[in-house]
């Protein structure tokens, strides 16, 4: 069976009259193991949308780079010597070798090919190369690296591998217009002015879609999430924040933080309305992205998939300037949805093997709480057909 076979296949084996109405099916478990279709999303999801690669402070001078694994490209991004980001593909023009072997770094002005040479400047123009005078023939810039499409948006460099990139209004900000309304209700948060107070990468072996799909619902949080339903007590009911446009979970009417214990946090940030506060919004960006928004920080997810049973997720607690310089003591606040996160992740990898398991070929189904992960579903076949 072809993988662009796959969604007519499932119409004919998982029908929706096979199903009681309170119930909608999955996607089969094949969706979650076959690298066949992984590599049809490394090329048709991840190579072809827009994709959170790395927070713009990062990179605070000229010559600071960073490679991001994006589908099957590694994508060099750099602050360039006008003070802007660029973003490159990873590979030399001359022999095709890895450019920067390095996660990250720093250049005083040029990328040199360790294999034969070849030297790029930071606006990826070919500048030098041994015998390269001799050759006058040689358009500097049509050797120059292959450059990547980017965009700065919540503090963050978003990259588009696409010759012609989508728009990034409609994909990127539709999405958080879609899930909050409008864009003043995130940009009231301000992150491109936060500072990261902590950073967490975690190693998930399980495939990309269960994570987006647990963070997309609540079903599963009075199970496994026993501090955050203490701290959000309407998530106790299975309804996730995300399933209703502009909502946000109030706090419990005990609380007074987002913090391991509901104990205080800090003073809510610059900008955030008084509607916004004591409230926690989440927001999903396809294909790669979580933001979560509470009153005194952001929480900001990236998804880097690696296989079809390996994601890694970075994840950063974003807070004010003063906090951050200040040297305050964040940890009851990282540790609330740190603990979120692993429980999340080992529930994640809990059901990763049942993928495989005859008993999950078709499928599972969803409840009426869950229902809006069948649009994800349906979007995603639509972009593999």
């Amino acid at each position: 069976m072809t993988a662009e076979a796959l969604p007519a296949a499932e119409a004919a084996s998982n029908t929706a009259t096979e199903l009681p109405p309170s119930l909608i099916s999955t996607l089969p478990g094949r969706y979650y193991t076959d690298e066949r279709i992984f590599a049809q999303e490394q090329e048709k999801v991840f190579e072809s949308m827009w994709f959170c690669a790395v927070r713009s402070s990062e990179l605070a001078k000229p010559g600071d780079f960073k490679n991001v694994q994006i589908g099957r490209e590694s994508v060099l991004v750099n602050r360039a010597r006008d003070g802007g980001l660029r973003a490159f593909l990873n590979i030399c023009r001359h022999r095709g070798a890895r450019l920067c072997t390095e996660e990250s770094g720093s250049v005083k002005r040029s990328f040199q090919c360790p294999y034969h040479a070849w030297t790029y400047g930071l606006d990826g123009k070919l500048i030098a190369a041994p015998n390269l005078a001799s050759m006058p023939d040689i358009d500097r810039t049509e050797y120059g690296l292959n450059a990547v499409h980017l965009r700065e948006w919540l503090g963050y460099a978003w990259v588009n591998l696409a010759a012609e990139p989508p728009s990034f209004e409609t994909d990127v900000m539709g999405a958080v217009t879609e899930r909050l309304g409008n864009l003043e209700a995130i940009e009231h948060y301000q992150l491109d002015e936060l500072e990261i107070g902590r950073r967490i990468t975690y190693d998930v072996k399980a495939n990309w879609k269960l994570i987006i799909e647990n963070f997309m619902e609540c079903y599963h949080c009075a199970t496994i999430h026993p501090e955050l339903t203490e701290v959000l007590p309407e998530f106790a009911d299975g309804y996730a924040a995300q399933y209703f446009v502009g909502h946000g979970a109030e706090f419990g009417s005990d609380i007074n933080g987002f913090t391991i214990d509901g104990s205080d946090g800090f003073e809510k940030l610059d900008g955030v309305a008084e509607d916004q506060d004591r409230r926690y919004y989440a927001v999903t960006i396809r294909p790669q992205v979580f933001v979560n928004l509470v009153p005194d920080h952001v929480i900001f997810h990236r998804m880097y998939p690696l296989s079809a049973d390996r994601t890694i997720v970075e994840c950063d607690w974003l807070y004010s300037k003063e906090v951050v310089a200040s040297g305050r003591d964040v940890s009851r606040s990282v540790e609330l949805f740190h603990r979120v996160n692993e429980q999340d992740f080992e529930a994640c990898e809990r059901c990763q093997p049942g993928m495989n398991s005859r008993a999950y070929a078709g499928g599972g189904v969803l409840m009426p709480s869950e229902h809006h992960i069948g649009e994800f579903h349906t979007w995603l076949q639509r972009r593999l057909a």
